[in-house]
């Protein structure tokens, strides 16, 4: 069920809440598989957990890469005879994490904004750290122990209920490790990172890159799906830590220089959503495979997660929520509105309507701070919620009514015809500009500023020609 605080820790990022199947989840037929020698005993944990980010992401290329990477970090570690194995996942999500068995994983998002090899090296060393400083183990082994998929369904998922039942079932840990620990992680990554000879300087950078991205999203930076920011210390603390590291060891632009050969491995990596979990284009979400799509009003910028498609303005004020419930057909739409709505619903205001030829029901329903106005959406057999949340007293429906009369079905011509969006590298030519790439951009909004975080550029620089850039194209 999701209630007023769990709805708006859902649009807040918090991910508590929600317990519904969302539409967007997709499970691999099959489990995917690492490569190399690890300490682990039980695949099925790693399955799950894989299967939870997407699956695993196919790129011959940028997987090599990742791999030799690794390897190349671990002989300049602590422990040079400890064996890992990286799993590239398939999510727009930027986020790379480490189990204690040595099994590394990074996704598909975290590539994508990265701009070099140092950059991914000096990831993949904060973990590296994680395991080699014997993080999980130091802490209490009771507390730790069977959280992996627990943590996972949790958080990721956005399924409590779920995960507290796989609580007891998991035998391995995803560790939200202490501030300190993550502190320690960001020293020793630094440190390793150039003693590998890669640029110490990549883990600001990187940092620096992560906060631009996650500001693009709300306007605020507030996250709506778990990623690095969610499970850190404040990142500008952590970039203050490593450049101050860096710092120790040398000047900027020490250590190799690898960004043509890494955008080269990333080029035609898959970008943002699979358009079979659903895709934004703008203000528009449209789902080929449920065969469906909406508009939001004017102001909302919304995200695709796993759970739910999330929406909010600039300033916050206004929030929703769209996602899928499960629910039988014979069973009323008020009766479903009711039952994951754990708040009041004020009974005089509900409504049978037919929208777009579907039977609807719309409610609503009164918080201390915030007014929300409801909705149960029949389409076909598929039951479908849409929530608008304003704070105050202020009805939002004058803006809800659009929002829920826009949805209506992808006709199977327009299915077909989405085609995912990917990273495309291309050579600046004379004449290229900032604003020129930017117009080439397939991007939700902000394609200038978007093209700006991808390639490291700060606000009033300029491509230089022959030098390569990453463009979002389909």
């Amino acid at each position: 069920m999701i209630g007023l605080v769990a709805f708006l820790s859902a649009c807040a990022a918090d991910q508590t809440g929600s317990v519904l199947t969302p539409a967007t989840i997709r499970v691999p037929e099959q489990a995917p598989k690492t490569t190399g020698r690890v300490r682990i005993g039980d695949d099925a944990d790693h399955s799950k957990l894989v299967a939870s980010f997407g699956g695993e992401y196919r790129a011959p290329a940028a997987h090599k890469l990742l791999t030799e990477v690794t390897e190349r970090l671990v002989r300049a570690s602590e422990r040079p005879d400890e064996a890992y194995a990286v799993t590239l996942l398939d999510s727009p999500v930027v986020n790379a994490f480490a189990l204690p068995s040595g099994r590394l994983y990074v996704t598909r998002g975290l590539l994508a904004l990265a701009t070099d090899t140092s950059e991914v090296a000096a990831v993949l060393a904060h973990e590296i750290a994680h395991v080699t400083l014997r993080h999980a183990t130091a802490r209490s082994e009771m507390a730790l122990r069977s959280q992996l998929v627990s943590r996972v369904v949790a958080d990721v998922l956005n399924d409590p209920v779920t995960g507290a039942q796989l609580e007891n079932q998991s035998k391995f840990t995803l560790a939200r490790f202490s501030r300190e620990q993550e502190f320690e992680a960001d020293t020793s990554g630094v440190r390793v990172l150039a003693q590998a000879g890669y640029d110490p300087f990549g883990a600001s950078r990187f940092l620096e890159a992560l906060n631009r991205t996650m500001a693009l999203k709300t306007g605020n930076g507030n996250a709506a799906e778990p990623d690095m920011l969610a499970t850190h210390p404040a990142t500008t603390e952590r970039i203050a830590l490593v450049t101050r590291a860096a710092r120790r060891i040398g000047a900027p632009g020490l250590g190799v220089d690898e960004r043509a050969r890494y955008l080269a491995a990333i080029d035609g990596l898959a970008y943002g959503d699979n358009p079979g979990d659903g895709m934004v284009r703008g203000r528009r979400f449209l789902h080929p495979g449920l065969r469906i799509a909406f508009e939001v009003p004017d102001a909302f910028a919304i995200e695709n997660t796993r759970n739910a498609v999330l929406g909010t303005t600039p300033e916050g004020s206004r929030r929703l929520l769209f996602d899928q419930v499960e629910a039988s057909a014979d069973r009323g739409l008020e009766e479903v509105l009711r039952a994951t709505w754990n708040d009041a619903i004020d009974s005089t205001s509900v409504e049978n309507r037919i929208i777009g030829g579907h039977p609807t029901v719309t409610a609503l329903s009164k918080g201390k701070d915030w007014t929300f106005r409801l909705a149960a959406i029949r389409v076909g057999e598929t039951t479908y919620r849409m929530i608008m949340a304003a704070k105050g007293a202020t009805d939002p429906d004058p803006a809800f009514r659009r929002w829920v009369e826009s949805l209506r079905p992808i006709e199977p011509e327009e299915a077909a015809s989405l085609k995912p969006a990917h990273l495309r590298i291309l050579t600046a030519a004379p004449g290229d500009t900032v604003e020129s790439f930017a117009r080439r951009m397939v991007a939700p909004d902000r394609a200038t500023d978007r093209f700006l975080v991808l390639n490291g550029l700060e606000r009033g620089a300029s491509v230089k020609p022959g030098q390569s850039y990453k463009l979002i194209v389909e």
